[in-house]
């Protein structure tokens, strides 16, 4: 338990990519990434199902289509551009999983709802956004730990951890409170589940760290495709 909210580093396992920039990874490697992934997407489409609160970010993008002339969606490009920008400094190297991550989530957000369940019952509504967080945190601890690049997000989290040498766990709250906080001043609909997902979803992403590392001991071995 200790480990969760200390852990500081993405880790290494032996499915790692030794190079972000590696565009010919090893299938294990490319297996474990579109899982990681996959299982992000379908974390993000039961909170949207679970309809108790969006996440912090789209509170964010409902706030600044309230204070600009960009729709929601505008407003959500805009941002992951300004978060990508802000890896410059951070000195963060993008990948083919930074591409994947756009591609496969957005896929299973817009194909996998019409097969989940609908709750209308309060506590079966918690149950369903707690299940998509840590659904969130294992699949992005699987994803990372290929390191073949992060979503904006992710790389945004993962920068300031370096910079600030502050544990995952932390990071990754301040900054989804941060978001949820601003969104809200600007107009943003904050609900139940926002709040939930800003204030676990920092933990969550380092319980699926910690499990990805405990499936490998031994060290990666060197791509031979890079």
């Amino acid at each position: 338990m200790k480990k969760i909210f200390t852990q500081k580093h993405v880790p290494i396992a032996s499915w790692s990519s030794s190079n972000h920039l590696n565009f010919r990874p090893r299938p294990i490697t490319l297996f474990l990434l579109c899982v990681g992934l996959g299982l992000f997407g379908l974390g993000e489409s039961l909170l949207i199902t679970a309809n108790i609160g969006v996440t912090p970010w789209t509170v964010l993008a409902q706030g600044i289509s309230r204070a600009t002339n960009l729709s929601t969606g505008e407003a959500t490009l805009c941002m992951s551009l300004v978060v990508l920008l802000l890896w410059i400094p951070l000195r963060q190297i993008p990948g083919i999983g930074t591409v994947l991550n756009a591609l496969i989530i957005a896929a299973v957000i817009e194909f996998s709802p019409p097969l989940l369940p609908h709750p209308t019952n309060s506590w079966l509504q918690a149950t369903q956004t707690i299940t998509g967080i840590l659904m969130v945190g294992i699949g992005s601890g699987i994803y990372l730990v290929c390191h073949l690049g992060a979503g904006p997000r992710d790389g945004l989290m993962t920068g300031l951890q370096r910079v600030t040498q502050l544990p995952i766990a932390w990071v990754r709250t301040s900054i989804e409170v941060t978001v949820v906080v601003i969104g809200w001043f600007l107009g943003g609909t904050v609900g139940a589940g926002t709040v939930m997902f800003a204030l676990a979803i920092g933990p969550a992403v380092s319980v699926g760290l910690v499990l990805a590392s405990k499936l490998s001991s031994s060290p990666p071995p060197v791509d031979s495709c890079q």
